[in-house]
């Protein structure tokens, strides 16, 4: 156990740069400013002498810090004490990443209806922003369904404020911005994301994420895919196979879709978006993870039971991509209140049930304290 444990704490951790520019809507490959220009092809900019073999990379699912629409409910100390207990997971991590659910603006007008008593639409403030920078956040996806909550305008702004911080975003259309590629320790990481709403850039169109992915693979070094997608709520927990519709709405066929990212040369593919955890994968030597549910919302959304699961997934790859080991860090919510350390492992044993009931043939080890294997 202590081996697993100093295995997991030696990877040193550098904040993010990242900015976006707004662009008008196109199939064509964009890229953020300040970033280097990509198009169908990538001249590789030189970098540093690499310093590890192996790379620690960590993934949370929603963040949500507070919202002031259509009431103001926010956390004690403007947050700034939300994420004390991952703080240092993410810390140490060479690359932490996740799902930011909302706009980050004052004022601006509402793209949603919002039913009386329950809260579709995220206003989180401004003044937040250095609450995701200080958890060391390198990457946040914006290709979800409430990214585009107060429209945008929203959108811009919530840009804004993740320049501001040097913290990389993708996924926006409003933003012209396709994926991201954050630099450190002589690693280059290309980073998609991907929705299944009109103002995402949507893993519903295979043929475009094809060709993002294609081109992408060879300006990186580490190409990882973030996606927003699958039914929502406590009864979805388990991984359907083939498409998922939810509400009427088309939410993606995930595993045909995970797979295929590998299959164009992705290393890592994470989702977000069912708001419960889900089973993780190993695919070709590479990780998956179907689903990492809220992680840091302690308002808007429901959290009772598993709803309340909160992980963060702490994985280590090789220089290749290839998965050597991992570990499911257990943390559970409550409102008003970040994700506070499960010590019974509860998110753990949950991914690790719906893992074995969801595949029939066992990819990854998991044992009961989150930390996880291979299978060969």
């Amino acid at each position: 156990m202590y081996l697993r444990i100093l295995l997991f704490g030696i990877f040193a951790f550098g904040a993010a740069n990242c900015t976006g520019a707004q662009q008008t809507e196109t199939d064509s490959l964009q890229c953020t400013a300040n970033t280097d220009s990509l198009q169908t092809t990538v001249p590789q900019a030189a970098a540093a002498a690499p310093t590890a073999d192996t790379l620690t990379i960590a993934m949370v699912g929603d963040i949500m810090m507070g919202t002031t629409y259509p009431e103001v409910e926010l956390p004690a100390n403007n947050g700034k004490n939300l994420f004390d207990d991952v703080k240092q997971i993410l810390v140490d991590a060479d690359l932490a990443l996740g799902n930011l659910e909302g706009a980050m603006c004052e004022g601006g007008t509402c793209t949603k209806r919002v039913a009386a008593g329950r809260c579709y639409a995220f206003r989180i403030p401004t003044s937040y922003a250095p609450n995701l920078s200080d958890a060391g956040f390198d990457f946040l996806s914006l290709a979800n369904n409430h990214s585009n909550d107060f429209g945008p305008d929203g959108i811009r702004s919530t840009a804004k404020c993740l320049d501001e911080q040097g913290i990389k975003y993708a996924g926006s259309k409003a933003l012209g911005c396709q994926y991201a590629i954050v630099e450190r320790n002589g690693v280059r990481y290309g980073i998609c994301a991907y929705g299944h709403n009109t103002h995402t850039y949507e893993h519903l169109d295979i043929n475009s994420t094809k060709g993002t992915i294609k081109a992408l693979r060879d300006s990186c070094d580490i190409l990882i895919v973030s996606f927003h997608g699958g039914a929502e709520g406590s009864k979805h927990s388990h991984l359907p196979k083939g498409r998922e519709v939810f509400l009427g709405e088309d939410r993606g066929a995930l595993r045909e879709f995970a797979h295929t990212c590998i299959d164009l040369g992705a290393d890592v593919v994470f989702g977000h978006g069912p708001h419960v955890t889900r089973a993780i994968e190993a695919y070709k030597g590479k990780f998956i993870a179907y689903s990492l549910g809220n992680f840091c919302t302690p308002y808007g959304i429901n959290l009772a039971g598993i709803s309340g699961y909160a992980p963060v997934v702490t994985i280590r790859i090789d220089r290749q991509g290839n998965l050597i080991d991992g570990r499911i860090n257990s943390f559970i919510q409550q409102k008003g209140f970040g994700p506070k350390t499960d010590k019974l492992n509860k998110v753990a044993q949950e991914m690790k049930s719906l893992t074995i009931a969801d595949f029939e043939k066992q990819s990854l080890k998991i044992e009961n304290d989150g930390f996880f294997t291979t299978i060969e």
